[in-house]
């Protein structure tokens, strides 16, 4: 995912735009709606703070229709996933199960971050962002040929989020009861599915909740029927600052084709046990580990101002690093960052914000998770 642009959308631009199947939604919920990656999509609806409470204390739900749903097809379609990512779907034995995972190039960077599914031996599925569905698609296809793997684009369904402590229990209320029976059973990163309705209890939140991957038509019957239940609609603003409390990654902010998974606190999603798995970008990474230069760190504002991307961050000695995302955290009532530093830059930082260094504490993401504070927040910092 990209930046979220928050000026509003020329009427010209936005007849240019793509739309989800819920775009007539929005509108007549009011929604301010922006350019994102191509998408006319909502960034909020009334408050952007409300939506990110909601998220936190009961259930919220976005439309995340603009990114795509690929599925692999073809009896080759596992060895082809354990050369194409990072992570090893070898783990992925029983259908449903799923697993995060960069895509990376021949030097180790991060073409897009993804979730894939284990359908059957023959059919798995990935999720991957907006702003490079094309980029991804083209990859795939290429590194696809010599596994004899089709790569599908699922145009004909749409994703929606639905996230928050109060979330399973309001989608179980609108899927066929055999399917809300099977979802109710689901551990995190496994999915059920009935027909073309798919379920995965998955997120980008740092809350429980589900994916929901389904046909257009039923895409807008099911928001109809969560609004009615009270769940809230939420944009890409609250969207944004739930998942960077939640310490997750964004796409081209946090990382992208020139940063590995080793240095945006993602060497974690890297399996290297299986030394006879050749992935793309294996080599690389090896070979960088030995000479790693950057890491990634969580940051608090120790007091007023926002946090904000691309600010340079300071640490003692004098080694410079910049913030890679930041902002302001409901949760915390005070601004937060994830930052790049050098590897053996040491504590205390200070981040310049309009001219003026700021004393920041160094701290491990999450910040928050399941609505609990992680990090001993700052004092409640008001937004400037």
């Amino acid at each position: 995912m990209h930046h979220v642009h928050a000026e509003p959308v020329p009427e010209m631009v936005r007849n240019m735009l793509k739309q989800t199947a819920l775009h007539a939604e929005h509108l007549r919920l009011g929604a301010r709606m922006v350019d994102f990656a191509g998408w006319d999509m909502p960034i909020q609806y009334h408050s952007q703070l409300d939506e990110h409470h909601a998220v936190r204390s009961a259930a919220g739900m976005f439309d995340v229709a603009h990114m795509s749903a690929i599925d692999l097809l073809g009896a080759q379609t596992r060895d082809f996933l354990r050369h194409l990512l990072a992570n090893d779907v070898a783990r992925l034995q029983s259908p449903g199960k799923a697993l995060y995972s960069c895509m990376l190039n021949h030097d180790g960077g991060v073409i897009d971050d993804l979730i894939v599914y284990f359908i059957d031996d023959s059919w798995f599925r990935l999720v991957v962002n907006a702003g490079t569905t094309d980029k991804d698609l083209a990859w795939l296809q290429t590194e696809a040929c010599a596994f004899g793997v089709e790569v599908r684009q699922r145009r004909d369904l749409g994703i929606l989020a639905v996230q928050g402590p109060g979330a399973r229990a309001r989608v179980h209320a609108v899927l066929p009861p055999d399917l809300a029976e099977r979802a109710s059973a689901l551990t995190p990163f496994s999915a059920a599915w009935h027909g073309e309705l798919f379920v995965g209890r998955t997120g980008y939140t740092g809350e429980d909740g589900y994916e929901l991957i389904v046909p257009h038509d039923d895409l807008q019957v099911i928001w109809r029927a969560l609004l009615a239940a009270g769940v809230s609609p939420c944009g890409l603003g609250a969207r944004d600052t739930l998942r960077l409390e939640a310490g997750m990654n964004l796409y081209g902010q946090d990382m992208d084709e020139t940063v590995s998974p080793l240095e945006c606190g993602l060497a974690w999603t890297v399996s290297l046990t299986d030394a006879h798995r050749r992935f793309v970008g294996r080599e690389a990474l090896e070979a960088l580990r030995a000479t790693l230069s950057r890491k990634a760190i969580g940051l608090v504002l120790e007091g007023r101002g926002v946090l904000r991307g691309h600010m340079p961050v300071r640490a003692a000695g004098g080694a410079l690093g910049e913030i890679t995302s930041g902002g302001y955290a409901p949760t915390l009532k005070g601004s937060i960052a994830l930052a790049r530093i050098p590897l053996d830059a040491r504590g205390p930082f200070e981040v310049e914000i309009r001219g003026q260094w700021h004393a920041v504490r160094e701290v491990k993401p999450p910040f928050v998770r399941h609505g609990k504070v992680l990090v001993a927040s700052a004092a409640a910092a008001p937004r400037d």
